[in-house]
């Protein structure tokens, strides 16, 4: 199996956890005041969507890449 292959098969297994999860989430911390030794800290959950439309095209380009690199010269 050739870095091709793997490659294509990266991208479509990607493109449908991307598919079926349809995004993400994160906390991130941030100082919210700082008063002499004391620090106030606020944590931000942040949602990252992920667009059906790149699910999908990760999901072609991968099969075109799958079929390129399985045929021979």
């Amino acid at each position: 199996m050739n870095a091709i292959r793997i490659a294509g098969i990266v991208l479509i297994v990607a493109g449908v956890a991307g598919f079926l999860m349809g995004g993400f989430s994160y906390n991130q911390d941030t100082t919210a005041a700082k008063l002499g030794p004391l620090q106030l800290t606020v944590k931000e959950k942040k949602t990252v969507d992920i667009p059906r439309w790149l699910s999908v095209g990760a999901i072609v380009l991968g099969a075109v890449v799958l079929v390129l690199g399985s045929r021979k010269p």
